[in-house]
């Protein structure tokens, strides 16, 4: 497996990662309903048996549910391996200081079962809440030997720009920001923020890659997806079947590629690195599947267009 630097520190992570947003959420997927704990399981260790060494979770997926899982697979199959594990703090009005950080990072370690991990990120800018508080706080994380590096996510670019900044004061590189991007949702590419982290070594770690299944073909506007997904994305439906059709004109010249599979390979020949979710060791393998191939400069070209209405 390919490996890239995270951002301009010394960590190797798989061009694609894995995300652990299903693990245990109800209310978008239905956890509990259709899947469960045994099937992301077996999402996990076909992904690591394919080569991802990158896994991402956050203390409130599945509220420290996704977590658990993850820790637990990460003793079950994980020993001896390379991997790198990310998680994250979600800052609140009541939970905003730099002691809440650091003691939700204590908890997120506890429930992965893990001394440090690899890349720690504040989920969320949270003004009028000081740069300073939170860059003051990952570096006591450093310090303390919690984590290897730090990152953000969601975060503008006026933002990213001023926690670079306050951690560059404090001797730390700000590896990440992890931001929503797919072929569906592209503001990053026009709002500042890529051609910021560019310009800064900063990684972009792309968040539902397949806008949150929309891509793989099986929806559109007369098949919604089910739950909170449907109300969400009702508006993107409208422009989804001809974005599905180009990918499947596309995966068709690889030889059967499916659109999941293309987008996904789009965003990594966009230069960042996805991170799909899987719910089930199907999905999984099939995510797997954008590895090992490149799409051509027309065919790139021929899905920014096809997008772009």
């Amino acid at each position: 497996m390919e490996t890239l630097r995270l951002g301009r520190t010394a960590i190797e992570v798989s061009k694609m990662g894995f995300g652990t947003g299903p693990w245990g959420n109800k209310s978008i997927w239905g956890f509990g309903d259709g899947y469960a704990e045994r099937d992301v399981k077996k999402a996990f260790k076909v992904s690591l048996d394919a080569g991802i060494t990158f896994f991402d979770t956050a203390e409130v997926y599945g509220d420290g549910v996704a977590e658990t899982i993850l820790g637990e697979v990460l003793r079950e199959y994980g020993e001896g391996r390379k991997l790198v594990v990310t998680t994250k703090f979600m800052p609140q009005i009541t939970r905003h200081s730099g002691e809440d950080v650091l003691s939700a990072l204590e908890a997120s370690l506890y429930r992965l079962g893990l001394g440090a991990v690899d890349l720690y990120q504040i989920h969320f800018p949270l003004p009028p809440s000081p740069v300073d508080v939170w860059a003051e706080a990952l570096k006591e994380a450093v310090d303390r030997g919690w984590t290897r590096a730090v990152g953000v996510s969601n975060f503008d670019e006026i933002e990213m720009r001023r926690m670079h900044e306050a951690l560059a004061k404090r001797g730390i590189p700000l590896a990440s920001n992890q931001v929503r991007y797919s072929l569906l949702f592209r503001e990053i590419e026009t709002n500042g923020v890529m051609a910021a982290c560019r310009e800064l070594g900063i990684s972009v770690i792309a968040y539902s890659p397949i806008a949150q299944g929309l891509l793989t073909g099986k929806y559109g506007p007369e098949n919604p997806p089910p739950l909170a997904r449907r109300d969400r994305y009702k508006d993107v439906l409208r422009r989804l079947p001809h974005v599905v059709a180009q990918l499947r004109r596309v995966g068709a010249a690889h030889g059967g590629l499916t659109p999941a599979q293309v987008a996904l390979n789009w965003t990594m020949a966009k230069g960042t690195i996805p991170i799909p979710g899987a719910k089930n060791a199907e999905q999984a393998l099939e995510n797997v599947g954008a590895l090992g191939w490149k799409l051509t400069d027309q065919e790139l070209a021929s899905l920014d267009e096809a997008c772009s209405g």
